[in-house]
């Protein structure tokens, strides 16, 4: 059967991903929007099936192989196939420069018991992320360190914004991710023995001094308060990054990275 193909701008599903890119319809819908060659690519190879993918040739950026291999997996995957004009597609793209690729995925919602822990666990949390390029960014970097999970707590953006996907570049299907209330995240790490060390510009003592081997935690707080009282009077731990300017902290993601791999290196 030849997929359906949409020119109009006013046609009911344009206007739903439209819809789509604002949190309140995403989360009435139970789906988001994923952009893009490659995030689309790792969604498959995760496991990740989208309902629909929406294509337009018009946009594609060169050899269309791979455009052609990547719809026929959707299709495969179960997802309705629908093609639409350079316009329409204009019209529901969220990226600068669209690659005539944009796919709906059901979202998913995991508890802190669904976590497969390694023998030495090893985990990344933060606490009130507001923006969602620094949360897509994290993602990377925990991707990167291999973390067994990212746990969100209190999130301020959504992990399903389009924006948090397209700066993760996908690895969204491969970190496990809960989303969860601090106070029942601080008792699970006691639960589970897993030591919780704190990042604040207030603290003694480096990161690079701070041992972070064994099963860990790394807490990070949010871009304009840092970590609230309750975590770091209950961390195991508190950790600055030496800073020799003016500047007495780093934006959130960089100081994510830099302190995940102090950790890489010496579980290594």
């Amino acid at each position: 059967m030849e997929p359906e193909i949409i020119t109009s701008l006013q046609n009911p599903r344009v206007k739903q991903l439209v819809k789509l890119r604002d949190r309140r319809p995403r989360d009435q819908a139970q789906q988001f929007l994923v952009e893009g060659y490659r995030q689309i690519r790792r969604a498959l190879d995760k496991g990740f099936a989208p309902v629909e993918l929406y294509y337009c040739p018009e946009w594609y950026p060169g050899d269309q192989g791979n455009e052609a291999q990547l719809i026929a997996a959707a299709a495969a995957a179960g997802a309705d196939i629908i093609e639409l004009n350079k316009p329409a597609f204009a019209k529901v793209a969220y990226r600068e420069r669209p690659d005539g690729l944009l796919a709906v995925l059901p979202q998913w919602r995991h508890a802190l018991d669904d976590l497969k822990l390694s023998a030495k666990p090893f985990l990344l949390v933060v606490e009130a992320i507001e923006k969602p390029g620094n949360l897509g960014t994290i993602l990377r970097s925990a991707d990167a360190a291999g973390v067994d999970g990212l746990i969100v707590c209190d999130p301020v953006t959504d992990l399903f914004n389009p924006n948090v996907v397209r700066a993760s570049t996908g690895v969204l299907f491969s970190v496990p991710v809960i989303i969860a209330e601090s106070e029942a995240v601080r008792a699970w790490l006691r639960a589970q023995q897993i030591r919780s060390v704190a990042t604040t510009p207030a603290a003694e003592g480096l990161h690079t001094e701070a041992d972070l081997t064994g099963s860990l935690a790394i807490v990070m707080g949010s871009e304009q308060y840092g970590l609230s009282d309750a975590w770091l009077a209950e961390a195991d731990e508190t950790v600055r990054i030496p800073m020799a300017g003016q500047a007495d902290s780093l934006n959130v993601a960089m100081a994510t990275i830099i302190t995940l791999f102090e950790a890489v290196r010496q579980r290594s």
